[in-house]
């Protein structure tokens, strides 16, 4: 690997989080990295559109939100119930796609451990749940490596292609939101110490 290709994935900051991953390999002409994917699980798809749709209307909901605020926090209430259908379907794609793993996430790429080795080069559709938002995503990624580990495992990493905006946008706020928690976390871990 050049060392461009180093310093360009690792232009992002990095987070290691606990999702619910399921990777297919594509081939032939799914391969290619301008055919948008589709998934066959109706939830799943239900799940993904609804985050998009959430984030696509932010700025109509500022725009309500600045000239009746009665209006805007009705939606708000009605955003609110909306996610809390959205997070019941997450618990049943849960366990379609299987028990959540540890990853190593950013807007770039996505590495995991996996039991199968899977070539370099390849590329996959992968399927992430984003908890707890329980954010669905259909992402398009090649292998950029696969390295075997002590315990029988496989290091896999990838990088994505073919990213929409709304999605690189989603992954940004999910990794932004995981990276606060964990500072508000240490703080809370230093201030009783501090207290000693």
């Amino acid at each position: 690997m050049s060392t461009q290709d180093e310093d360009d994935r690792r232009e992002y900051y990095r987070i290691d989080d606990t999702i619910a991953l399921d990777f297919t390999l594509l081939s032939g002409a799914d391969a290619l990295a301008g055919e948008e994917l589709q998934d066959s699980s109706p939830l799943f798809n239900l799940l993904s559109e609804l985050h998009l749709m959430d984030f696509e209307s932010q700025h109509l909901l500022r725009h309500i939100s600045e000239r009746d605020r009665t209006l805007a926090n009705y939606f708000k209430v009605m955003n609110k119930r909306i996610d809390l259908l959205g997070q019941a379907v997450a618990q049943s794609l849960l366990r379609d796609i299987g028990a959540p793993r540890q990853v190593s996430l950013s807007e770039g790429g996505i590495s995991f451990n996996n039991a199968q080795s899977v070539p370099e080069g390849s590329h996959l559709a992968l399927k992430l749940v984003l908890m707890p938002q329980a954010l669905g995503l259909l992402l398009r990624a090649k292998v950029i490596h696969c390295h075997s580990r002590a315990d029988k495992q496989f290091e896999i990493g990838t990088e994505f292609e073919a990213l929409t905006d709304a999605q690189r946008q989603l992954l940004a706020r999910h990794i932004l939101q995981r990276q606060a928690l964990e500072r508000r976390l240490a703080r809370e871990q230093e201030s009783p110490q501090s207290l000693i």
